[in-house]
């Protein structure tokens, strides 16, 4: 049974409660013409875990206030934050999928609610190949649990992102989520030989007993492959739209031109398509192979090396979006906006410079502008 909410914001309180049952109200939505300026204070990465995810429940005493409250200083009009994050606990209460142990908010629906307060469109998160939790509660329905792709899409784990979509899209009143990793798994832990379950899903796709991975074509191979994460597509999509149908679905991709997704059923339907890998030139290699609503993002993070000097300044000129993220650097939050804007832009290098031009960026400066230390009423 969920909780009785409290609203966060009087004087809102009731457009907001009624998109927080029952989707995002309309006007918390960009238009195709608003440039797109989003931000990810990252909550999938740090210690503490099995692998390189998070522990369960690091960062669950996080303030949406002050989440907001930073994204809105850095000048951003989306933020994307978690459904479900990469150890596999959600960032709401109440919900199919269990949260994080220790979530001092309800932290969702309270960003949800804070955000679209400020104007704010606000994105959840799930990670479609790589999920800790499942693959522990599941072992023979998954290739361990490392921090890349390691689940194959069978029926099981398909009828779970099903629900597990349904549940966060109507109950939070997110605008949308972000996909990642839409991958086929990798086969490390098992030195490269199949699950039985995914034998069985090659069967039950291609019409044929699977045939031994000796004996597995590259061919056969990419057409299973594009076959499963079309079928993947489908159910994401299908979860989305049923349960909200103006639901944006923002596909991440950091290898858009890899053939087991280049020119694909889910090019073609996403609503947002985003280039993780941060150049300009792969977005133009399959900008004709999006449909007409997909809006195209590039991404500025420190692992991807996109120069933000060159890649903002042609983004925009090119209509392209823009997005950025990185895990917290103190507390559950980074520094404050301002550190990024005090000090000239080539002083910083890493993600921290990435976010001093989008900062710039966001706010409508020059990317070589220098602010004082003001106080946070001019900020």
């Amino acid at each position: 049974m969920l909780r009785q909410r409290t609203p966060l914001l009087p004087l809102v309180a009731s457009s907001l409660l009624l998109g927080a049952c029952q989707g995002a109200p309309e006007q918390f939505r960009l238009s195709p013409q608003t440039p797109i300026r989003a931000f990810d204070i990252d909550f999938n990465w740090g210690p503490g875990g099995p692998n390189d995810f998070a522990a369960p429940g690091l960062w669950a005493d996080a303030d949406p206030a002050e989440h907001v409250e930073w994204c809105r200083q850095l000048g951003a009009n989306v933020i994307q934050t978690f459904c479900v994050s990469c150890n596999g606990y959600a960032w709401y209460e109440d919900g199919v999928v269990p949260p994080q142990p220790g979530l001092k908010h309800d932290f969702l629906r309270d960003v949800v609610e804070l955000g679209h307060a400020r104007g704010m469109s606000v994105f959840g998160y799930f990670c479609i190949g790589s999920n800790t939790r499942w693959g522990q509660e599941h072992p023979d329905l998954s290739y361990g649990i490392p921090s890349s792709p390691h689940i194959p899409y069978t029926d099981v784990y398909l009828a779970y992102l099903d629900g597990a979509i349904r549940d966060a899209v109507r109950s939070t009143g997110i605008d949308g989520f972000m996909i990642d990793w839409v991958w086929m798994p990798e086969r490390q832990a098992t030195q490269g030989r199949w699950l039985q379950a995914e034998k069985d899903l090659f069967a039950q796709l291609m019409g044929r007993p699977f045939p031994g991975e000796e004996e597995l074509t590259g061919e056969d191979d990419a057409a299973y492959s594009r076959r499963a994460i079309e079928r993947c597509w489908q159910t994401i999509r299908r979860a989305a739209k049923e349960t909200e149908p103006g639901c944006l679905i923002w596909l991440s991709c950091h290898s858009p031109t890899h053939p087991h997704v280049v020119d694909s059923l889910m090019f073609r339907e996403a609503d947002w398509l985003m280039n993780e890998g941060g150049d300009l030139g792969r977005i133009e290699a399959i900008r004709a192979t999006v449909g007409p609503q997909t809006r195209l993002i590039t991404c500025l993070a420190a692992w991807n090396g996109a120069d933000p000097l060159a890649i903002v300044p042609a983004a925009v000129a090119q209509d392209i979006g823009l997005y950025g993220f990185t895990k917290p650097q103190e507390g559950s939050l980074l520094p404050a906006v301002n550190a990024y804007l005090s000090r000239p832009v080539s002083s910083m290098q890493g993600d921290e410079k990435n976010i001093a031009v989008l900062a710039r960026a966001y706010r409508g400066l020059a990317l070589d502008c220098v602010l004082g230390q003001a106080s946070p009423e001019e900020r």
